[in-house]
């Protein structure tokens, strides 16, 4: 089909993005009876969430677990799809100590935990658990009912009169106690404890500057994480083949190259034009405002505030990103289900990563950004090692939670440590990504060797990684983030309060609406479904609004 035929095809909706928030929008606005074009620049969907194979192995490339969340699952009903869950139980570890957080009875576990290695520091550790026993409540009241997005509320009364309602007054409550916990949580942990080490081990589990009330909610988090059998990527996978049956046009390997809100049209690298009535933008919201001719929009208050969207979001910064090692080992999962469950944080030294350790790697990368040398500099090599050596570990282990996930009598290990995106975009242009790259699988593995899997690196038969800028270039996201905007930024460029959740779908331009991880933050797979539901809510009001005013 040439272009010049393409661009007379007219879509009710077309979707950028075959993340999860563009597939839930694609799934409700397919089942609505819109005529649906969903776009997505890679060949794979679903964006961090999916899994791939290699050497025998399922890997999940990005989510590693899933958090129903009040969402998930209502959603999963709501479209009549089944998808088999498995348990995903956590552990938490600090040297050669490791307990299961299985639920909340194992707070205790984790008290006796900080205990042991912070003994003058109890009375900290017990006002610090405190807090985090009320947060809990906290999120008992926020995702204590199934999500009202996902329920038929006209014809659902007892839904409604039995749930919503007396749900309603206490959400309203707990939200003002939310809001009051915004500050960030390193800093907050400082009021309660002057061990730096010991705010270390809580706090850097989390992005930079992570609000308190997001940080300490984890504990909940945990307790709620499930896992698909057969992989992360069974989720997207069974969204899409649901939207196809529905109606919807999938198109992968599809780039945006340009939109116009004006004309109503989006086209794509290949010169392909699509026209549309509605246009959900699920992809990395910088770019939406690069591809839009924001200059040629008339004048007026669509141009004015189109300007201003754009010149804030120019200056925002995406969130923290991760270095993730692929580990194939010649081990049985039992040798590794007797350390810990599947899914595992564990922090190799108790002393943390220290104060200002950050800080101390943004001047470093001021002082490198001006050098053109193609040689690792010695002191952003020490900097990694000390990093690796103190920092906390993600440890996801798909065969501790589905079998089938590994060959027979071997396990496969996926290892995460949160990492800056400027650090790795400086080592491609300067010429030594792969060398840093090398160095931080060696050091992991060295560390993981000396301390929770001895002797680990001679039973290692398959090796590789990704870096903050594997996740910027195939997901797209600005700085590799993987949960949206960063903390970091002096004015958050997204709604961040969950009572105006609704709020984060709207764009500047009428017919184009936002969702995913830049929509509204913290974001995270729950938010970005949520946000992909509520944005194909408004996108069908919009539509029979048109309709409405054509007749």
């Amino acid at each position: 089909m040439n272009a010049e035929n393409a661009s007379r095809i007219s879509y009710d909706v077309v979707i950028v993005g075959g993340g999860m928030a563009g597939l839930t929008a694609c799934a409700y606005s397919s089942r609505a009876g819109h005529r649906v074009l969903l776009l997505e620049k890679e060949r794979v969907l679903g964006g961090l969430v999916q899994s791939f194979e290699r050497d025998g192995y399922t890997w999940d490339a990005g989510i590693r677990a899933l958090e129903d969340s009040g969402i998930i699952l209502p959603m999963l009903e709501d479209l009549g799809m089944e998808i088999d869950f498995l348990p995903s139980p956590v552990s938490l570890g600090i040297e050669d100590r490791v307990i299961p957080v299985e639920s909340e009875a194992h707070l205790s576990d984790y008290r006796r935990l900080l205990e042991h290695f912070f003994p003058g520091s109890r009375e900290d550790i017990a006002r610090i658990l405190q807090v985090v026993r009320r947060v809990m409540k906290h999120m008992d009241v926020l995702y204590g009912i199934e999500n009202p997005a996902f329920k038929d509320l006209k014809k659902d009364r007892a839904y409604v009169f039995g749930k919503l309602l007396p749900w309603l007054g206490k959400f309203l409550v707990t939200i003002g106690k939310i809001n009051r916990m915004g500050m960030p949580v390193d800093e907050y942990l400082k009021s309660l404890s002057h061990s730096q080490a010991l705010i270390d081990i809580i706090s850097q589990h989390f992005f930079r500057k992570t609000p308190t009330f997001f940080a300490l909610s984890y504990f909940s988090l945990y307790l709620d994480y499930i896992y698909p059998a057969g992989g992360t990527g069974v989720l997207p996978r069974a969204m899409a083949s649901f939207c196809s049956k529905a109606g919807a046009e999938i198109r992968t390997g599809a780039r945006i190259v340009a939109v116009d809100p004006v004309a109503h049209t989006v086209r794509d690298e290949g010169g392909t034009v699509f026209t549309y009535r509605q246009l959900l933008w699920a992809a990395d919201l910088k770019t939406l405002y690069q591809l839009v001719d924001i200059d040629r929009l008339p004048e007026g208050q669509l141009a004015r505030r189109a300007k201003e969207r754009a010149a804030l979001l120019g200056e925002a910064k995406g969130g923290d990103s991760v270095f993730t090692l692929y580990l194939g080992v010649e081990l049985e999962p039992a040798w590794f289900a007797a350390k810990s469950n599947g899914h595992f944080f564990y922090t190799p030294s108790k002393s943390g990563i220290g104060p200002a350790f950050h800080e101390k790697l943004d001047a470093l990368l001021v002082e490198v950004a001006s050098s053109k040398s193609a040689l690792l500099p010695e002191a952003i090599k020490d900097w990694v090692e000390h990093y690796i050596r103190h920092t906390t570990y993600e440890i996801s282990i798909p065969a501790l939670k589905d079998a089938s996930l590994a060959p027979e009598g071997k396990t496969g290990l996926i290892v995460s440590v949160l990492f800056d995106h400027a650090l790795w975009a400086i080592a491609r242009s300067r010429g030594w990504y792969d060398r840093l790259k090398t160095l931080a699988e060696d050091r992991l593995l060295e560390e993981m060797d000396s301390s929770v899997y001895p002797s680990l690196r001679q039973v290692v038969t398959t090796r590789f990684s990704s870096t903050p800028v594997t996740i910027a270039d195939t997901v797209g996201s600005a700085d590799g983030a993987i949960t949206g905007w960063a903390f970091t930024n002096a004015v958050m460029p997204a709604v961040h309060k969950m009572q105006q959740v609704a709020k984060s779908v709207v764009t500047p331009f009428p017919d184009i609406s936002q969702a995913g991880q830049w929509a509204y933050s913290p974001s995270g797979l729950p938010i970005a479904i949520l946000t992909g539901k509520l944005a194909a809510d408004r996108m069908t009001s919009r539509l029979g609004d048109q309709e409405k005013r054509k007749r």
